[in-house]
């Protein structure tokens, strides 16, 4: 099945670091026009759209936050160049001499600058970069900087996406593609005709990238019976990768979350997951992580009594570095999978 490029592009060229969604929402709120019986958006900024179910005993929940890793602003120095603080976790070895979009009164572009290799001392240049090695340059004097950039913007990768053989290539996939998977996954309910289970919410969250934030606030308040992380995970599936350390491999299916550092999936939920993609002859693959974790945390333990939680990972390569990737056929493997499980969970039997 082949994926709508050119509107993952458009999802993932947009700015959002966390706590600035604002442009990512709106393009959210643009897409689900006509795919949801309701659509808002709550106190903290989190996009809800409620897919009426075949019954409304229960309530199932999927989550994909919006936020892509940045940076904030904190200082303009005498020259006109910004120093800044990261929002979410950064790879600081990747950033030499990358583009940025600085978003103040206007999207300017910067480069990440640092100390030439030319002049660092020996000791200098054996030492891995830190991120306050860099500076932001914009090209401006710093009377022009201050007249369109306050402390306090914020600052995103600058990326175009492009494919690559069977593979996307872009800034943002984290998590940009699991908003892509939740979006595709409503229209395709609504092409199909089908109906969930159970009442859906389907949640674009925000500031998962600093805690699950969003996602806390939306699980106290919906509740859910079942819930679903979206999310991308590591594809270790490069030159010098161990067997034992690949997590998953790109091309291979989407990842079923068996667990991570901050969830284990119920495991009634990762079997019906599993039986689920056997039966409908969906290419899947299961996925434990070391390190990291995702909404999935929030989904399972912000509600009274806890929720069945499982979740949907995207094997993505280079992940929180300036540019990820991943496979065109696990996205549309994924969507597959999420509509099905949405649509099946009556027809399990959730007894311990």
């Amino acid at each position: 099945m082949p994926i709508d490029v050119e509107l993952l592009s458009r999802i993932c060229k947009e700015p959002g670091a966390p706590g600035f969604e604002t442009r990512i929402r709106n393009v959210v709120l643009e897409e689900l026009d006509g795919l949801a019986d309701d659509v808002r958006v709550d106190a903290i900024g989190n996009v809800i759209a409620l897919k009426r179910g075949k019954s409304s005993e229960m309530k199932s929940m999927a989550a994909a936050h919006m936020d892509e890793i940045g940076f904030i602003v904190t200082h303009i120095d005498n020259d006109g160049f910004l120093r800044f603080n990261p929002l979410g976790g950064f790879d600081p070895k990747t950033l030499t001499s990358q583009r940025v979009l600085v978003h103040g009164r206007e999207d300017l572009i910067g480069v990440m600058g640092s100390k030439p290799i030319h002049i660092m001392s020996p000791e200098e240049r054996n030492k891995p970069p830190k991120l306050e090695d860099y500076f932001i340059d914009l090209g401006l004097e710093r009377s022009e900087v201050e007249k369109l950039v306050a402390v306090g913007d914020s600052i995103t990768r600058e990326r175009e996406l492009v494919e690559m053989g069977d593979c996307v290539n872009v800034k943002s996939l984290d998590n940009r593609a699991s908003v892509f998977l939740l979006i595709e996954t409503l229209r395709a309910l609504k092409k199909s005709r089908r109906k969930p289970a159970y009442d859906f919410y389907g949640v674009f969250t925000v500031q998962e990238e600093v805690g699950l934030r969003g996602a806390q606030a939306s699980t106290l308040e919906i509740q859910p019976d079942f819930s679903f992380g979206l999310d991308t995970t590591i594809a270790f599936d490069t030159p010098g990768a161990k067997p034992q350390e690949q997590c998953t491999r790109l091309g291979e299916g989407v990842a079923i979350k068996i667990m991570d550092s901050s969830v284990i999936c119920d495991q009634r939920m990762v079997e019906f997951m599993k039986t689920v993609a056997d039966e409908k002859k969906i290419e899947w693959q299961p996925e434990i992580l070391r390190a990291g974790g995702t909404d999935t945390a929030s989904l399972q333990r912000m509600t009274p009594g806890g929720s069945i939680a499982g979740a949907v990972s995207l094997p993505t390569r280079h992940i929180h570095q300036v540019i990820e990737m991943c496979n065109k056929h696990d996205v549309a493997e994924a969507i597959k999978l999420l509509a099905a499980c949405l649509c099946g969970l009556d027809k399990y039997d959730w007894e311990f």
